[in-house]
């Protein structure tokens, strides 16, 4: 599918949340680094551009720079943060900060202007053209600011629309060139208005077509996957998540039953989970090959309590077994995986200057060692957008909206070794949290509600007498692609029936804790 829009990516936070609001508006769209060669971006023919915010400054000896042969090809620009100062410094303004020569004082760095915008920020409207045509002079807008450096003139043919207290120039544009660029953040819902201003920038000054939607990408996807794959046959690693249950179905419908699907029981999954995928798959048509390995599993990882070696282990074993099931198939080509984008951008960074924060077992690892190629439909998709391609095919709702499990499963919401033990009263503990969540009419709410064992004893009271038992912490959080999340804090009926069932119906527990952080800068999972 070729993208309308490409989004330069120079580093910010919210990159990925500039294409989720250029998807919403029906614009397909994808992230490049914005130091990709000008040559390779205009070879993907994009009608219009985006530049995101970043760290860096542009009066730094390392700042990130765009090749001006992108500058030069007469693209309509929308430019974020470090991409405005970026253009300003390009088209011969210039930007201040009260420390020019450090290195982080663009959108997020350290250093700043005299006077730094951090956080809500009102604007007012100078100019209610071009990209702001949607807007009226005068206007007063809430906005979300996150910058140190600052346009102080403007580059030539250009006018200020819109300022602040901090910023007299927190929006330009140059209408002949259609460049245009803000201050602030127009992506996040902190900007009300934000999302209109891009819209009158896609549709009223690039002329994109908003024909982006579930359907379109069903069509297309199906259609490229059948003509990639004429013959032989692909397998895939099924795990009865959103995420490999619409990829398969994907695959299944341009290839049918030359899609063999893998089930790898690992002895890590919720309570009774592995019945349950295997009769949803076998029912609607798929041909699943099921494999039953967790006594394996669990061998591999008696012992192990550092959380990066949990994952490899798992991560590598199933590498193991999935190729031994493989190796019985024939004519085998093509391995489908359910990666979606944020699993791709915490792996790997699209500028190369972020940390990686955890492994991710979908990106990477089984095309090394079984030589195929991969087919990766939902690559370039957030979670929602996922669900909505599944409910579009006709995937059961029940199956659609299933919260979000790691790929190492149970593993890794037991702090410490792993034992089949621990694992019981895991699943006892999680088995309580769904069902009163469930009751509640939470399920649809939260992004996911989960029980994690942690490896600390306390004193309790149990029946008059002393008890020295373990405790089991609630996580539960509310988000929209698990790029950011924020915890939720259950109604105090369903927390104290929480608390008691799992305090009186799993052995060992003594203790109910609530995790109460975001993230960041937390992650979802604890390990």
């Amino acid at each position: 599918m070729k993208a309308q829009l490409l989004i330069l990516d120079f580093g910010s936070q919210y990159t990925q949340l500039i294409a989720r609001v250029v998807r919403e508006l029906g614009v397909f769209c994808e992230i490049v680094p914005g130091t990709m060669a000008g040559d390779k971006i205009l070879a993907r023919e994009p009608k219009a551009v985006i530049l995101s915010g970043g760290p860096s400054s542009v009066n730094s000896a390392q700042a990130l720079r765009l090749d001006k042969k992108v500058l030069a090809s007469g693209l309509p620009m929308f430019a974020i943060c470090y991409g405005m100062q970026l253009i300003a410094d390009e088209f011969g303004g210039k930007v201040e900060g009260w420390a020019r020569d450090a290195v982080g004082d663009g959108c997020n760095g350290q250093a700043a202007s005299v006077q730094r915008e951090f956080g809500r920020a009102t604007v007012t409207v100078l100019e209610a053209k071009g990209a702001f045509s949607g807007l009226a002079k005068g206007e007063v807008l809430q906005v979300w600011m996150s910058h140190g450096d600052k346009v102080t003139v403007l580059p030539q043919g250009f006018y200020a629309a819109l300022s602040s207290e901090g910023s007299p120039v927190a929006a330009f544009g140059n209408d002949k060139k259609r460049v245009y660029g803000v201050q602030f953040h127009p992506e996040v819902h902190h900007t009300p208005k934000g999302k209109d201003i891009l819209k009158t920038f896609l549709f009223d000054i690039a002329g994109l077509s908003a024909d982006w939607d579930a359907g379109y990408f069903i069509d297309e996807t199906v259609a490229r996957i059948a003509k990639q794959v004429p013959t032989g046959n692909v397998i895939c690693g099924l795990s009865g998540g959103v995420d490999s249950t619409v990829a398969a179905t994907l695959v299944h419908k341009a290839i049918g039953q030359r899609l063999h699907c893998i089930f790898v029981d690992n002895g890590l999954l919720r309570h009774n989970e592995a019945p349950e995928v295997l009769d949803s798959f076998t029912g609607a048509g798929l041909l699943v090959h099921h494999v039953d390995a967790s006594e394996r599993f669990l061998s591999e990882l008696a012992g192990v309590s550092d959380p990066e070696k949990k994952r490899k282990i798992i991560g590598r074993v199933f590498i193991e077994v999935f190729q031994e099931e493989a190796r019985k198939i024939t004519d085998v080509k093509y391995l489908v995986q359910g990666t979606l984008y944020p699993d791709v951008i915490e792996s790997v960074s699209v500028v190369g200057s972020s940390a990686t924060i955890k492994s991710h077992h979908n990106v990477g690892g089984l095309i090394e060692n079984m030589e195929l190629d991969l087919i990766e439909p939902l690559r370039e998709l957030f979670k929602d957008e996922a669900r909505a391609i599944g409910l579009k095919m006709g995937i059961a709702e029940r199956l659609i909206h299933r919260q979000p499990f790691p790929g190492p499963g149970l593993a890794i919401r037991i702090i410490g070794d792993v034992t089949k033990e621990k694992l019981s009263v895991v699943r006892k503990a999680d088995v309580i949290i769904q069902e009163e969540m469930r009751a509640a009419n939470l399920e649809r709410k939260l992004w996911q509600a989960f029980a994690v064992l942690l490896p600390v004893q306390s004193v309790g009271v149990m029946g008059d007498g002393r008890t020295y038992e373990r405790t089991v912490a609630i996580r539960a959080v509310t988000s929209r692609d698990a790029m950011t999340a924020d915890w939720y804090y259950f109604p105090e009926s369903v927390l104290r029936r929480i608390s008691s069932r799992i305090v009186n119906e799993v052995d060992g527990i003594n203790r109910v804790v609530l995790d109460i952080s975001t993230k960041p800068p937390s992650t979802i999972e604890w390990e």
